[in-house]
């Protein structure tokens, strides 16, 4: 990794070669050091950019890395959250599926997972995944940049996590938001609290900011766990319910 960065930013030439023989690419060369990063990184650039599949597998593997169950400890996550089965659940960011399976077992197969992104790879990777494992109460919904399109009174709960920061002008999204939870519905919030060095850019929100802008989109938080070692977890109502 270069020295004017944090985090992890380098990979190694046997790496890169792998990934990109699984992408579909051959080397055809192996040039001095800088003319072979200024290479690696152009192909990869490509790659992201054209390869379809290829972007999506990449992605895929930057958002589950391998040592996310350690941190991330999803069945307890799963649990805190209360689900009951029949329950219709919004998994909002859902990228490569990570929590959207676990979802499902926990709602069962009378009830409903919408799996809700803006990335058509993504979605059409998971609809993929679904359909293979044979959980029919997976569905996609391809949303939009300011609106998770979500039928109104459609699910029970909005669980989201480590999407937040990516949501912009996020009181008046989760504004619009509210009309899709039916009666007691909740929004579950997974944020990182700082970004995480694996990733580029800023990716965390603090927990004091995600209270502020819920409670002005008209929210009250009913819960905090705290169990989480990288990322805050709250759990917001409609205000005014109960």
């Amino acid at each position: 990794s270069p020295s004017w960065v944090g985090g992890h930013h380098a990979t190694s030439e046997e790496e890169i070669e792998r990934e990109m023989t699984a992408a579909g690419y051959r080397r055809v060369g192996r040039r001095g050091r800088a003319r072979a990063l200024a290479a690696a990184f152009a192909a990869m650039a490509l790659a992201l950019l054209v390869a379809g599949p290829a972007c999506t597998a990449l992605k895929r593997r930057a958002y589950a890395p391998a040592d996310r169950d350690a941190w991330q400890q999803p069945a307890r996550v799963v649990e805190a959250l209360a689900l009951a089965p029949g329950d219709r659940v919004a998994d909002l960011g859902a990228g490569g599926g990570y929590f959207t399976f676990r979802l499902a077992d926990a709602v069962g197969p009378g009830g409903r997972v919408l799996a809700v992104d803006v990335d058509d790879g993504m979605l059409s990777a998971l609809a993929r995944d679904a359909g293979e494992r044979g959980v029919a109460q997976v569905e996609v919904v391809h949303a939009a940049p300011d609106d998770a399109r979500l039928a109104p009174a459609s699910v029970d709960l909005v669980f989201t996590s480590n999407t937040y920061h990516h949501l912009q002008d996020r009181v008046a999204y989760f504004e619009r938001l509210a009309a899709a939870l039916a009666p007691g519905g909740r929004v579950a919030i997974v944020e990182f609290r700082e970004s995480p060095s694996w990733v580029g850019g800023h990716h965390a929100t603090s927990e004091e900011e995600i209270e502020r802008e819920m409670t002005a989109a008209g929210y009250r938080r009913v819960a905090r766990h705290d169990f989480l070692e990288r990322q805050s977890f709250l759990v917001f109502e409609r205000d005014g319910e109960r």
